[in-house]
């Protein structure tokens, strides 16, 4: 089963929803460190939820989720752009109850003074930022009160992870304009499908492929599916980066560091990816050179 998104659509009802599943990419972010079970799982799921998220902007740019908190675990994020791109990152403190889990709540109940940010970036426009609280049992339970209060689009989301894969599923009921508001459309058909998106099973999600979920849950609805996107690890970083980021910390700094350290070495957190820079180098970007 490869990394995927799947769109689907109820016919002839304004509700449509994503399927995600992620294997190998996930397998290749956790390979990057050593992470305790817990924050594997609250990592696969978090990086479910922005392939999620990702799918209901029509924009090029990316989306994350971050968390921050006081206690054990420091700080969590995940992103995916519009390439399907996504990669994930943890940093936190040795904590016994991080060795055992079965969902994100072993680590979103040890959090203390917890916030999800998420975060939009669109490659043109402005940034947009949005504050969620993580006072629910778990993940997809404050994302979906995120949608619920927040952008006031009625969603249900179903969340979960193993230390090999991890899925979600996502399911909206859309506003409709005044054209669609004169169809005649089943009024039912949100309670009954939020009943049966309930009876999603974690394994399931982590194990069975998209179409076999879909239907297994809405067998007895006309479901459309457009085609499938692929899902695949991406990092951002690059020398040009790197470069950048030695001339905002500017010349004085560049000097300081290469007294300490040189060559300078950057590495990447998210792929281990290492960028060298000679005192040469280094200095000919601010146009000087070795004496």
């Amino acid at each position: 089963m490869s990394d995927l998104r799947q769109r689907f659509y109820i016919e002839d009802s304004p509700v449509r929803g994503e399927v995600v599943h992620l294997e190998e990419a996930l397998q290749t972010i956790l390979a990057q460190r050593d992470y305790a079970p817990a924050v594997q799982i609250l990592l696969g799921e978090m990086l479910s939820a922005t392939a999620l998220l990702a799918s209901t902007l029509k924009i090029k740019g990316r989306i994350s989720l971050q968390i921050q908190a006081e206690g054990s675990l420091k700080w969590a994020m995940a992103e995916c752009n519009h390439l399907g791109q996504v990669r994930a990152l943890a940093d936190y403190e040795e904590d016994s109850r991080f060795s055992h889990a079965e969902n994100s709540s072993t680590v979103l109940s040890s959090l203390i003074k917890p916030v999800l940010f998420i975060n939009i970036e669109p490659e043109h426009g402005e940034r947009y930022q949005g504050i969620v609280p993580l006072d629910k049992p778990n993940l997809a339970g404050c994302l979906m009160q995120y949608y619920d209060l927040s952008a006031q689009i009625p969603t249900r989301i179903v969340l979960a992870s193993t230390a090999k894969s991890s899925g979600g599923l996502l399911v909206q009921l859309l506003p409709r304009n005044n054209e669609e508001e004169q169809q005649l459309v089943d009024e039912d058909i949100w309670p009954r499908l939020t009943v049966l998106t309930e009876t999603l099973k974690a394994d399931e999600l982590t194990q069975l492929d998209a179409q076999e979920i879909l239907y297994r849950l809405y067998n007895e609805e006309e479901v459309r599916l457009p085609e499938v996107e692929q899902l695949h690890f991406g990092c951002t970083c690059s020398r040009e980066r790197c470069t950048n980021a030695l001339q905002q910390i500017g010349i004085d700094a560049v000097r300081e560091t290469l007294e300490v350290q040189n060559p300078i070495e950057m590495d990447c957190q998210f792929c281990n990816s290492k960028y060298t820079f000679t005192a040469e180098e280094a200095l000919s970007l601010f146009g000087e050179h070795l004496s």
